[in-house]
């Protein structure tokens, strides 16, 4: 998974954990009995147990489907002759829709609100603007080294190591120009392209607070992550007439299935256009 898919840190840990938890139920239920000689029946059990503790669908179909994986990988090398789980049924996962920022709440954001004249507040609205106009993914944003943002284009590193071409507009290169010339009076020496306040890499927690203490002053949604501003980006591309293909690209997914699932936020749209242009609307 590591060598040969290039699956990221994340999903490494994610599956290591998955399995662990499966080895400890087998341990404690059926006096630890070995992979190679487990049944379909240990793994349902197993499912039912996981669902009994209120777990989310999403997380039990994930963890499924990491044993799934494990098997599949057994039997490619012929460890086992067969999947005992190859024919389990995963819990069908409620669909949830994307949430996103309106356009005149994120335009409120940028045009309104007033950053401060300093690093911090130069640094805090070009992270909200580059999550919100390339769709960049919060892992990506922390990657980002000076030599990866160039003159209206920045290199991101996505999954399994994919290299993709972001394009950025004028006035978010300005920001950029902006933003690098204080940084390196302040921290001449620093490598990665955003830094926190002493001038270390920045972490995870420290964007999600940034991007939820930020959209808290022009939105009321719940949600207020780093994801869903990439949602957003998406969704707003969507509604202006981007091809989706295109969008397919900036947001760096494999599959075109994976970007589909913003449609359903231009329904509402087409109901609108229909509505004010059709005779009968």
């Amino acid at each position: 998974m590591k060598i040969e898919k290039r699956y990221s840190v994340h999903t490494l840990v994610s599956y290591e954990s998955d399995l662990l938890q499966f080895d400890n139920y087998l341990t404690n239920v059926y006096d630890g009995v070995s992979l190679s000689s487990v049944e379909m029946l240990h793994v349902r059990s197993y499912m039912v147990e996981l669902l009994e503790l209120h777990l989310a669908k999403s997380s039990v179909a994930r963890k499924i489907s990491t044993i799934k994986s494990l098997y599949k990988f057994l039997k490619k090398e012929q460890v086992i002759n067969s999947s005992p789980v190859q024919l389990l049924e995963t819990p069908k996962i409620d669909k949830r829709l994307p949430t996103f920022i309106k356009e005149d709440e994120i335009a409120s954001l940028f045009e309104e609100f007033k950053f401060e004249d300093s690093f911090n507040g130069k640094r805090d609205k070009l992270i909200l603007v580059l999550l919100y106009q390339t769709g960049i993914r919060l892992s990506e944003i922390i990657g980002l080294n000076n030599k990866d943002v160039r003159a209206q284009e920045i290199k991101v590193l996505g999954k399994r190591n994919k290299e993709r071409i972001i394009p950025l507009s004028s006035i978010t290169n300005l920001l950029v120009i902006e933003y690098m010339k204080i940084k390196n009076d302040l921290f001449p020496e620093s490598k990665p392209f955003f830094i926190t306040d002493k001038g270390n890499k920045l972490y995870e927690k420290f964007v999600y607070r940034k991007v939820n203490y930020y959209l808290s002053m022009v939105s009321s949604k719940q949600k207020k992550s780093p994801h869903i501003l990439r949602h957003t980006f998406a969704t707003h591309m969507l509604n202006n007439g981007a091809d989706l293909n295109a969008i397919k690209e900036i947001l760096g997914h494999e599959n075109l299935s994976a970007t589909q699932v913003y449609t359903h936020n231009t329904f509402q749209k087409l109901k609108s256009i229909h509505k004010q242009s059709h005779p009968r609307g």
